[in-house]
């Protein structure tokens, strides 16, 4: 049974690595940043995989291991400061694949983090409110109240910015 169950995992991460990507960059905006998100989420999500009680939640399960890694990472990165060297010699890569409004995108990162995860959740990963309220372990009505607040915020700042 663990045998199948870590062929279902490893199965499931191979099909939905794009969209894994692509949350992760959402969050941390680099690829290489996004890239490392994703290889430590599968990581300890492969090391861990027998703590995963219910076959039927991978999902739930392995998304909430993708987002508190991407959470993990910007936490980390703010105590980072580069070298000189470094400032003077990255430069922005843009993903094509991955466009967003910016001005919508830009409007989403400014909401405080837990409505910024929701929303995120729902209409980039286009999961269930169900699914998301499993993802951030958090109840179901309190998943639906910062959507909606979040969503009515963004109306706002998208019509002020229209004006």
């Amino acid at each position: 049974m663990k045998e199948t169950l870590y062929d279902n995992i490893v199965s499931y991460i191979v099909e939905n690595q794009n969209k894994f990507y692509r949350l992760a960059y959402s969050y941390v905006r680099n690829q290489d940043d996004a890239l490392d998100v994703v290889q430590n989420a599968v990581y300890k999500a492969l090391t861990h995989y027998e703590t995963l009680k219910n076959e039927n939640a991978v999902k739930t399960w392995f998304y909430r291991i993708l987002v508190n890694e991407s959470l993990l990472f910007l936490k980390t990165e703010k105590w980072e400061f580069p070298s000189e060297d470094a400032v003077n010699t990255e430069t922005a890569y843009y993903e094509k694949g991955y466009d967003t409004p910016d001005d919508i995108y830009e409007a989403v990162n400014q909401l405080d983090e837990d409505t910024q995860k929701v929303i995120k959740l729902r209409f980039y990963e286009e999961l269930s409110l169900k699914e998301i309220a499993a993802v951030t372990e958090t109840n179901l009505n309190t998943v639906k109240s910062r959507l909606y607040r979040g969503l009515k915020l963004l109306k706002q700042n998208i019509e002020e910015v229209t004006i």
